[in-house]
């Protein structure tokens, strides 16, 4: 049966709470037929002509009084494989649904049903059936009350409308069937096609090698090739994509050997290739590596195919170069890696700074309860001293992880240059001098020490790539004054008084191609494996999370100078700290309620809080803390949370709850997380309430007494 074949469907559903809307669409559709017929009797008595049989009504007309019958009757029917083409649908039919939600949950099931929407009220704008049902180009507004012709000519319209769209879709289906019938015959034609080819190709081969030696299609191919004697393993020929590839030209090439040219890096890829090539007649995509004239490697993939003349044996040779590609993947996978490092450094920074916690915090205790001349107390200063070391060490680690905010404080850049100063003498190489200037006076910045060390380590760390041979490294530090006419030449620059941090090596330096292109991410002039492209990038970031700049100067051979211009803020200089006298441990009796899910963290703090008069209450989780809560309600003066725990609720969330609760109380959030990942809102970590772990036990009791005594923060 063809499309065109199909059989009518007249099948019609009125949906309408009033059964006189029923009767009177019945009455015009069946009045058009009666009419008809009339009409056509008439005729045939005028002209003579035999009476016409008459036929049946053209239209099947079903009826539902609610929107849920109509859509069961519309779902029936397309079970019973007899779907409506056409619905009247009435906008009010209370109760129950309306039009509009009735005309939705039909087309979820039978999108192609074609509706007519009977209203007599401005119930909906289109816009907003639009907006409940959807656009679509099956739905007909009808006002009531409608006229006889309107209804005949949609009826008509749309139930031809509806046999159109399936024909449409029947022919599409065939038409699809047909295209992927067809597509498997050429891809099957195809297939005979490349074989009967290559077949063809191998035979033309044997009996025209000179002839195919020098052919277009080998020289002109951008795919290197060349061919290769198998008895004496000289280059008989070349095309210019193998040369290219190679370095050599023709003259050079021709008549030598590989093993002559040192075109393989590891004889033993060669010994692989020949014994594959014995064992199977032909190699295809074997990685390799090949030297080229100037020395550099290349990633290859090669397909070596035998072939006779004249009794000759000869080797086809096809040379892939993947270099490019291999750069780009390795640059995927170590992005890729960063970034799964710097979630394990941050994961691991968090269980440290709770170790810490527990070591640092014991370890004031007992220098607290010993006088400074006594043995305890000297074999107990180091542990201290190596703990808050530790901590320093998990502070690099989560910058290195990069999951802090930016924490801009006024700075003093000598102190930072100081702390890093070991660092690179310990990581730098005999044969590199460093040397490190600054100037008696510098200004203070508003910056991120973290950041900072950061950034000064990643400058320090390209120039020392960039002299294997060793050099010097000198990183140095002034204030200038940036004018107005200096800062016009460089759009990224303004003028004022700034930090310049100068960073200079007497290194390979950079080709004036290369400068344009250092601080994209993924750039890098190092070989694969040594680089990732993005240290220099992050520099860039950070320096403009600092409203800075980067100039960058370099000549090849002559090393390279960068330097990074920060405002300087309004701070004065910074002079040497008084060491502040160790006073005693201040003591309370107030009630803590203390949230960790720590076990060693937790007790160290109850301990800790216990020995100095407090009372504790003990929690570790969000909902245990909050049945503490309301075991001691009115008796707790100050909550000490952790703020990533187990049991569905941080300690964001329980702080939250009991002030709503009690606006008096004094809460204290705690992490050995950074503040970016520790909760969802980061500014909650930059008030006064949060500790940070590792902490020592005069720090958290000095904290305890500012909030329980309410003192303003110093």
């Amino acid at each position: 049966m063809t499309h065109t074949d199909m059989p009518r469907n007249d099948r019609i559903l009125i949906i309408d709470d009033n059964p006189s809307i029923h009767e009177d669409i019945r009455k015009i559709l069946a009045d058009r037929k009666e009419q008809n017929r009339a009409l056509d009797n008439n005729k045939a008595l005028l002209f003579g002509d035999e009476i016409p049989e008459p036929e049946p009504s053209r239209f099947e007309i079903d009826s539902a009084f609610q929107g849920k019958e109509g859509l069961d009757k519309v779902q029936q029917a397309g079970a019973d494989g007899r779907p409506y083409a056409l619905a009247f649908v009435d906008v009010r039919m209370p109760p129950g649904w309306d039009g509009i939600e009735t005309i939705s949950r039909i087309w979820k099931a039978h999108p192609d049903l074609q509706v007519v929407i009977c209203t007599a009220y401005s119930d909906y704008s289109w816009k907003e059936m639009i907006q409940q049902i959807g656009q679509s180009d099956n739905l007909v507004i009808l006002k009531k009350p409608f006229e006889n012709i309107e209804v005949m000519q949609l009826a008509h319209a749309l139930t031809e409308k509806w046999l159109l769209n399936h024909q449409v879709k029947s022919r599409l289906c065939d038409l699809d069937q047909a295209v992927r019938q067809r597509t498997t015959e050429l891809e099957s034609a195809n297939e005979r096609l490349q074989q009967e080819i290559g077949e063809r190709m191998q035979v033309e081969k044997a009996l025209r090698l000179s002839e195919e030696r020098f052919s277009k299609a080998f020289k002109a191919s951008p795919i290197p090739m060349a061919i290769r004697s198998l008895r004496n393993e000289t280059y008989a020929d070349a095309n210019q994509g193998f040369l290219k590839l190679t370095g050599f030209d023709r003259a050079e090439l021709i008549g030598h050997t590989a093993q002559e040219l040192s075109l393989w890096k590891d004889p033993d890829e060669y010994s692989a290739v020949m014994k594959q090539l014995h064992q199977q007649m032909s190699v295809c995509n074997f990685p390799c590596h090949l030297r080229t004239k100037s020395g550099q490697l290349r990633d290859i993939l090669l397909s070596v195919e035998l072939f006779d003349l004249s009794g000759e044996p000869l080797l086809l040779i096809i040379a892939q170069d993947i270099t490019e590609q291999l750069i780009l993947e390795n640059q995927l996978r170590q992005a890729q890696k960063m970034e799964a490092v710097g979630q394990l450094a941050a994961g691991v920074a968090h269980d440290f700074n709770n170790i810490l916690t527990v070591i640092q915090g014991y370890s004031s205790l007992l220098l607290a309860s010993n006088p400074p001349e006594s043995d305890d107390y000297k074999s107990i200063e180091p542990i201290a001293a190596a703990a808050t070391r530790a901590a320093k060490l998990v502070r690099q680690l989560l910058a290195f992880s990069r999951k802090q905010f930016v924490n801009l404080k006024p700075t003093d850049v000598g102190d930072t240059l100081s702390s890093i100063s070991d660092m690179l003498r310990r990581v730098f190489p005999e044969n590199i001098v460093v040397t490190i200037n600054i100037a008696t006076i510098l200004p203070r910045i508003n910056a991120d020490e973290g950041m900072l060390e950061q950034m000064l380590m990643n400058l320090a760390v390209n120039a020392r790539d960039a002299m294997p041979d060793g050099g010097w490294l000198t990183i140095s530090a002034e204030m200038v004054d940036v004018s107005p006419a200096v800062a016009a030449k460089n759009q990224e620059a303004c003028p004022g008084q700034h930090l310049c941090l100068s960073v200079a090596d007497t290194g390979c330096g950079m080709t004036p191609d290369i400068l344009p292109h250092i601080f994209e991410p993924f750039f890098t002039t190092k070989p694969i494996g040594k680089g990732t492209g993005l240290g220099l990038a992050a520099v860039y970031g950070i320096v403009k999370q600092h409203e800075g700049w980067v100039d960058v100067q370099s000549q090849p051979g002559q090393g390279s100078i960068f330097q990074v211009f920060i405002p300087t803020c309004a701070a004065e200089s910074k002079t040497d700290a008084i060491p502040e006298k160790r006073e005693p441990l201040r003591r309370g009796n107030e009630t803590i309620l203390v949230v960790e899910d720590e076990t060693a963290v937790r007790d160290f703090v109850v301990e800790l809080l216990q020995t100095h008069g407090y009372q504790t209450i003990e929690a570790e989780s969000g909902p245990q803390a909050l049945e503490r809560w309301t075991q001691h309600c009115g008796k707790i003066h100050l909550l000490l949370t952790d703020i990533m725990m187990p049991g569905g609720l941080t300690g964001r969330e329980v702080g939250e709850q009991l002030l709503a609760q009690d606006p008096t109380l004094k809460v204290i959030y705690s992490s050995g997380y950074s503040p970016g990942m520790a909760d969802k809102a980061p500014t909650l970590l930059r008030g006064r309430n949060f500790l940070p772990k590792p902490y020592s036990a005069d720090k958290l009791l000095n904290k305890l007494r500012e909030f329980l005594d309410d003192k303003p923060v110093n």
